[in-house]
């Protein structure tokens, strides 16, 4: 992998000088930026994927919705569709893609739209929804066209931005120095249990500016939930002699570790990140957790890639599934929760519209 990267290092580098530029651009008012009057808080991070934008959107919801009028807009990544849509009863991930589908299915009350126009979808789904009072912007760190009033970055606990390299030679979108954008800054992913050592070093690798908070936060995964009706909920605590477990995620270290304490084997097949299952997957899938010589087994996926399975093309084939998913939320350690939920709480409130 070294020498790989050696090899590529020449190609990040040509597309370090294109990113910067065009940062400096932005930076310098050539290329401009639209901000709106109603509060906009983006949620990204500098990588490629991996650092759980979506629970932490998931996240901002439960903190918001029950306050004021919550949009979310995001790209639709690996949906068919294009342009600007609004996510609708009746959808699947082919349509708006696989995080929006998540939010309908989660958050039925609040507003999900889709564009890879991020200024445009703005625009559009203030004049189609002119009752929204906040819009959360999902992997949107990038999109500058854009100017967030608050802007959310992530780094994950085990992979900081700090050490990786531009792409192609790592997963870098931009370089490090785009981080001075963020106004508060969340380490994922962390251990349950936080040490002061362990918040110092990460934050001493960090190097926040004066006006960024650094926060902590961590997975807390749910009960295991069948994906058909018809089947029963699994025991809790329940010990498994093998567990196959599929998922399309960019990191799926977290979700391995967390199963393998409830199994004495656990089997993984990996897809690569918004795979888009096709049929023959889902006959390898079937054969291979009918080839383990057990009854005391279980076949789990993600809740993202759930999304991806209830889809007209394969449903039918992963109706024949006895298929689980683990959802997911993230939580803040106890020192972090309430000023981070302050931090929010008081932007919206300070800039929402007076009506």
């Amino acid at each position: 992998m070294e020498i790989l990267r050696i090899f590529l290092i020449p190609f990040a580098f040509l597309y370090g000088l294109i990113t910067r530029l065009r940062n400096y651009l932005f930076d310098v008012g050539l290329l401009s930026q639209t901000t709106f009057p109603i509060p906009v808080i983006s949620v990204g991070n500098l990588t490629t994927g991996g650092t759980g934008k979506t629970p932490h959107i998931e996240y901002l919801i439960r903190l918001l919705h029950p306050r004021v009028h919550v949009a979310t807009l995001s790209r639709g990544y690996g949906r068919k569709t294009r342009g600007f849509r609004q996510a609708e009863y009746g959808d699947n991930a082919t349509v708006v893609g696989d995080e929006p589908m998540q939010y309908l299915m989660k958050f039925p009350d609040i507003s999900i739209f889709v564009d890879e126009k991020r200024k445009r979808g703005i625009r559009k789904l203030l004049k189609k929804q002119p009752s929204t009072e906040v819009v959360l912007l999902d992997d949107a760190f990038q999109h500058r066209f854009v100017k967030p009033g608050f802007s959310i970055l992530l780094t994950d606990y085990l992979n900081p931005y700090t050490g990786n390299y531009l792409l192609p030679a790592g997963s870098l979108r931009e370089p490090v120095s785009g981080a001075k954008r963020a106004d508060a800054i969340i380490v994922t992913k962390s251990p349950k249990v936080l040490s002061p050592i362990t918040y110092r070093s990460m934050v001493e690798e960090l190097k926040p500016l004066p006006h960024q908070e650094v926060f902590f936060s961590y997975i807390d995964y749910g009960k295991m939930v069948p994906l058909w009706d018809e089947m029963p909920e699994p025991e809790d605590n329940h010990k498994y002699s093998n567990i196959l477990l599929f998922a399309g995620i960019a990191n799926i270290y977290p979700i391995q570790e967390y199963l393998s304490n409830y199994c004495f084997e656990l089997i993984t097949i990996e897809f690569k990140d918004h795979y888009r299952y096709k049929a023959k997957d889902l006959e390898r899938i079937k054969e291979n957790f009918n080839d383990l010589y057990s009854r005391n087994k279980l076949l789990v996926t993600t809740e993202k890639d759930a999304m991806r399975l209830i889809v007209p093309e394969i449903y039918d084939l992963a109706r024949e599934l006895p298929l689980h998913y683990l959802p997911i939320e993230v939580k803040f350690h106890n020192q972090f929760k309430d000023s981070f939920n302050k931090k929010i709480l008081t932007y919206v409130d300070e800039n929402k519209p007076k009506h």
